[in-house]
């Protein structure tokens, strides 16, 4: 029985050989980094650097990089498929936007715990307890409800870990 047209059991040609209609000899350089099996993968990375092209990086590269190179050369076709005027730039400087907002975000929330901590603190110190000092005898009805929590320091409105930890799931990150 024939499989597409080869003899029997002989392996189909790399997605590069297949595309570029060639044989594919048993040292192909394009069959480790590009199987049958990801036709879409060499397709976009040859319309983008063409064959001849990869080839001649791959030939300059030691064996151990050219995996990375090949993983360099798919991202970066990706996004020029995706995007052709801007590819990976345009990726980044997207991301980089969303970094901005969000340090401005966390700069905003950072001030705005400061300043209920200074509200608090000052709120405190209106009724007659002082959060500073835990043996606070002047007998207001906030010192009395204080000393019954066994002077325990007032627990901040906000946790600066948590508002931190939050500006991971601002949903905007992940959207490009």
């Amino acid at each position: 029985m024939k499989e597409s047209g080869r003899k029997q059991g002989a392996p189909s040609p790399c997605a590069a050989c297949k595309l570029l209609r060639r044989r594919c000899a048993q040292n192909c350089l394009f069959a480790p980094y590009f199987p049958a099996d990801e036709p879409q993968k060499f397709a976009n990375v040859h319309k983008v650097f063409g064959a001849s092209n990869v080839n001649k990086m791959l030939q300059e590269l030691p064996e151990h990089q050219r995996g990375d190179a090949v993983s360099s050369m798919v991202y970066e076709a990706n996004a020029r498929v995706r995007d052709p005027v801007y590819g990976c730039v345009g990726a980044i400087s997207s991301l980089q936007q969303q970094i901005d907002a969000l340090q401005t975000q966390l700069a905003l929330a950072q001030a705005e715990v400061v300043h209920l901590r200074v509200r608090q603190n000052v709120s405190f110190s209106n009724h007659g307890y002082d959060p500073a000092s835990p043996s606070n005898s002047t007998g207001s009805p906030s010192s009395k409800l204080m000393s019954s929590h066994h002077h325990h320091q007032p627990k901040p409105l906000y946790d600066m870990d948590m508002v931190v930890g939050q500006s991971h799931y601002d949903e905007s990150m992940w959207t490009c």
